[in-house]
């Protein structure tokens, strides 16, 4: 049985196996040990952990910064992918970001992931007209 819960510390080696599978070409700046105690300064409840007997099969971000939220590092197990956790997981960091007041929820695909886009459709996002842009700072 999947259950879905918030990060605890007990997730990391899961949670960095994961994305390791998942986000193999990933750069550096994201890894686990970097991206994970960065999460847990902000929001933490809304890091998801889906296990099934213990063990990690999917993580998933969010934030919501008053105006939108934002979905990012969705990764599932590729032994449990297309069994309902993924799904699982947007159903309940929508829930947690609707009790939140969040009005609306963006996420971005990586266009080397782009067969992932069905999948979100179904679960009701749309793409949207828009240049995705970004900027690293220094640090």
């Amino acid at each position: 049985m999947i259950a879905i819960a918030s990060y605890t510390d007990a997730d990391f080696a899961g949670v960095e196996r994961l994305w390791g599978q998942a986000f193999a070409d990933d750069a550096p700046r994201n890894t686990a040990a970097l991206a994970i105690p960065q999460k847990l300064a902000y929001q933490p409840e809304l890091f998801l952990v889906a296990s099934d007997h213990g063990a990690v099969v999917g993580s998933l971000m969010a934030g919501y910064d008053g105006h939108r939220g934002w979905i990012s590092r969705v990764a599932v197990s590729v032994s449990h992918r297309r069994q309902g956790v993924a799904r699982a997981m947007i159903v309940e960091i929508e829930r947690r970001l609707a009790a939140l007041g969040c009005p609306k929820v963006n996420l971005q695909v990586n266009t080397a992931n782009a067969v992932v886009v069905p999948f979100y459709q179904r679960l009701g996002y749309a793409v949207e007209p828009r240049i995705s842009m970004g900027k690293l700072l220094a640090g």
